[in-house]
């Protein structure tokens, strides 16, 4: 079975935007603060706005 075929065989369950997903982290407040699908979708959108391709050296 390859990377592809496994990757389907695996149902994808999602979740609404602001539901969180059973974690957290805590602020500077000491208040606990529950993550979201929308919060780490927001992340990794940043994530990909700051990539940057490495230069080829050769």
């Amino acid at each position: 079975m390859d990377l592809q075929q496994n990757a389907q065989a695996v149902p994808v369950i999602r979740t609404q935007p602001q539901q969180s997903l059973g974690c957290a982290f805590i602020d500077e407040n000491g208040q606990e603060i529950l993550i979201t699908e929308a919060m780490i979708q927001d992340a990794c959108h940043e994530l990909e706005q700051r990539l940057v391709t490495p230069s080829r050296k050769g």
